[in-house]
Parts: structure tokens; C-alpha cells; sequence
């Protein structure tokens, strides 16, 4: 099998269990960056694995154990409270509290969450990454602080991270809106005037954070005036797509052509958040100060246009009562524009935005239609019952994806 066969490749059921003339044909065929080329690498070889079988807290609690004493060196500590979080399309995130008695520091008590990959999640990401944005947004938008980090999986049974707990809530508790991973949520005028001045400070902020002359490990920055970032995503989900999928769509063949076809120049490497957007954020409700950006997997260095399409997609909002969309729930989408240049004195370049928009509907099919496809076929995830819920939404999505390659408005 050669990198050009898979496109036509009709045998779908190898993907269950992918060769490794299969797997290497497909990284010749989209290269992207080491980090992401390696979490696709190690998911692929593992997929013939067995099926996705929840932990047993105390389970888990025989792994964390000797995991903190090989992180905490001689300090005696003690773990309590281990219960799981609800919520979370993707990763697998459990509580408990971490008790330190440390002879130089003092005694501490600490509420921690482990944040952990199921046997395969709908967006392959990786903890690595996560923790090196984690670690560079600090003192720049409120985030959690991170304490410990399972790269590889050395430890657990997924690579996972460990960071501290934030309190606040995702939406008003008087609100029943958003009740899918916080998409649409309605927060009312009254959280509207609160929350949008510091969402958009804070998106500036980050689209901002300076990474030139910066060392990362895991990250890669792309060029300024090249099309680096855009190559980099364009095969990061067109790999996605070849790896998962369970049959043909010609409106996928076409947008793939028009990527391939259409990558812009980057302007300025910026640090792209991924999913800026209601549930991935904590506030708290009495004052409506914002305390914590949540969900940094899908994170990376790259175009700024990339958030901004996304968060402006139709599914990421709701319309008000006056019949105007609010992005994100938040600030009405004809002055969305506006506002965001004025707090971040950058640019939005309608060319880029339209790109980055096909670019992210294809994004979302690929996870909706091939990767929760495939994860529920060999049942990976904690969550194949939602996955297979939200794959619905695909018809809808390709009607914007087609409207954005005729170069309408979606």
C-alpha cells in the first residue's frame, strides 16, 4: 500500500486494526508536527487493543500512590475523596484531595483533579502539550495551576496530568441551556455584562502572549510569513479523517482539495486556545469574575484566525431574544469584530477567517462522523452513548461547510 492508495482505500474495517504498512503510509501522507505525529502513531498501533474499561477508583488509587511518592520525593502525604467528575466529552477526570506533611514547607491540604485519555478519546491530544500551555498561560489568564504530569502513560493507564481544582460554576445555576458540554449556553443580560468584557480581555491576552525566542519541548511554533500553521492543521485532520473513517463522503473530498488548495500565510504565531467557548470556562456566580480557562487539549501555536472561526461558528452560540447571535452566548457577532481588535489591537483578515472556518467544520465532521464512528464501533470511550449522540449534528455542519466553499456566509 502506497501514501496514494489510502485516500481510495474502500476497506474500512482494517482501520479497526491498522497494519504498519497502513499506519506508515498515512504519516507519509500528512506530516504534521512531532508531537501530534507521535499521539496519532500511538493511538493507531494501539487500537487493536481491548475495549475501553472504566477504572475502579481504588484501582487507581494503587496507581497515584506510588506515582506521588516518585514525585514527591520524601515528603508523606495521603490521598482521600476520590470520586469521579461529570461532564467531559473526551477525557476521563477524577477528584481527590492530596494531604502533605513536609518538615521544610509545612502541612498542606490540596484538592486536585487527574485529567487522563480513555483507551481513545474523539480528539486524539496530547497531555504534554496541554501542560506546556497550562505552564506558559500563568499569571496571563486565570488557569489551573498544574502539579504533576504522566506524559506517556508510564504511570497511569493513559497519559495524564494533574492539576489543581478550581472552584465556580459553567453556567448559572438558574439556566437550563447548554447542558452538552456547555454549547449555547444562555447566560442571561445580567452575566452577559459581566462575563463578556473579561472574555474578550482575556482572548486578546492570550492571542497576545509573546512566544518568540521561547524553548518548548512539545509545542512547535510556526513561521511568520510561511503556511506552516496552516499545513500543520490541514494534516492533522485529514490524518484524523483517513485513520477513522468508515466510509466515503465526496463533500469531504472537496473541502480537503480546497484546503490543500487555499493555505494562508501566517502573520504572527499566536498561542490558540482551540476551544475558547461557554463550559470550557469557570465563573464564579455571585460576582461573575471569571476564575479559570478550562480544556487546553486542543491548544497550539499557531494562526489566531483559527479561535476566532471557531468560536464564531453557529453551534458555538445561541440567539438572543432580539434575534441577534451571540458569540459564544456572549457579545452579539456584528460587533464581535470590533470589539475583539480594539481589545487586542490585532487585525481580523475575512480571507483567513473564511479558511479557518472550512477548516474547523471539517474538523468537526471528522470527529463527529470518523473518530466517534470508530471509538464506539470498538467501544474506547467512557462516553459512546453522547458520541454517538452528537454525531446528528453532522448534516448540519455540512450545510455551513458547503455554504463557506461557495463563499456564503454559513
Amino acid at each position: 500500500m502506497t501514501a496514494n492508495d489510502l485516500t481510495w482505500c474502500a476497506d474500512f474495517d482494517q482501520r479497526d486494526n491498522p497494519s504498519r504498512e497502513f499506519i506508515a503510509a498515512i504519516r507519509e501522507q500528512h506530516p504534521t508536527e512531532p508531537e501530534v505525529d507521535a499521539m496519532l502513531t500511538r493511538k493507531m498501533q494501539r487500537r487493536g487493543n481491548p475495549s475501553y474499561s472504566r477504572p475502579e477508583l481504588g484501582d487507581l488509587a494503587k496507581i497515584l500512590e506510588p506515582f506521588l511518592e516518585n514525585e514527591l520525593g520524601t515528603s508523606r502525604f495521603a490521598i482521600s475523596d476520590l470520586h469521579w467528575f461529570t461532564g467531559g466529552v473526551s477525557k476521563i477526570q477524577i477528584g481527590f484531595t492530596l494531604e502533605r506533611q513536609d518538615g521544610i514547607a509545612g502541612d498542606s491540604r490540596e484538592r486536585l483533579v487527574l485529567r487522563m485519555d480513555p483507551s481513545e478519546g474523539s480528539n486524539a491530544t496530547s497531555r504534554a502539550r496541554e501542560f506546556e500551555l497550562l505552564t506558559l498561560m500563568q499569571g496571563i489568564v486565570p488557569v489551573p495551576e498544574i502539579r504533576f504530569l504522566d506524559a506517556d502513560g508510564e504511570w497511569f493507564p493513559e497519559p495524564a496530568l494533574i492539576c489543581e481544582f478550581v472552584e465556580g460554576v459553567t453556567k448559572p445555576r438558574s439556566t437550563r441551556t447548554g447542558q452538552i458540554s456547555g454549547l449555547g449556553t444562555d447566560f442571561g443580560p445580567e452575566y452577559r455584562e459581566k462575563l463578556a468584557p473579561q472574555y474578550l480581555d482575556h482572548l486578546a491576552r492570550i492571542h497576545n502572549t509573546d512566544v518568540s525566542g521561547r524553548s518548548f519541548e512539545h509545542l512547535q511554533v510556526p513561521r511568520s510569513g510561511s503556511t506552516e500553521a496552516a499545513e500543520w492543521a490541514v494534516h492533522h485532520a485529514l490524518r484524523c479523517w483517513e485513520e477513522d473513517r468508515g466510509e466515503d463522503f465526496p463533500l469531504m473530498e472537496v473541502a480537503a482539495n480546497w484546503l490543500m488548495n487555499n493555505m494562508p500565510q501566517l502573520d504572527l504565531p499566536s498561542v490558540v486556545h482551540g476551544d475558547f467557548r461557554s463550559g470550557n470556562f469557570l465563573f464564579d456566580e455571585e460576582s461573575g469574575r471569571i476564575r479559570a480557562w478550562l480544556d487546553w487539549e486542543r491548544g497550539l501555536i499557531g494562526d489566531r484566525h483559527r479561535d476566532l472561526a471557531w468560536i464564531t461558528l453557529p453551534a458555538m452560540g445561541h440567539y438572543g431574544s432580539d434575534g441577534r447571535y451571540l458569540v459564544c452566548g456572549l457579545i452579539p457577532l456584528d460587533e464581535f469584530y470590533a470589539r475583539y481588535s480594539d481589545a487586542s489591537g490585532l487585525t481580523v483578515d475575512p480571507e483567513r477567517m473564511r479558511f479557518y472556518q472550512v477548516l474547523n467544520c471539517f474538523t468537526i465532521i471528522v470527529s463527529m462522523m470518523a473518530s466517534t464512528y470508530r471509538i464506539a464501533r470498538l467501544g474506547k470511550s467512557h462516553q459512546d452513548i453522547l458520541l454517538t449522540r452528537v454525531e446528528s449534528l453532522v448534516p448540519v455542519i455540512s450545510r455551513q461547510l458547503v455554504s463557506l466553499l461557495r463563499g456564503e456566509n454559513p
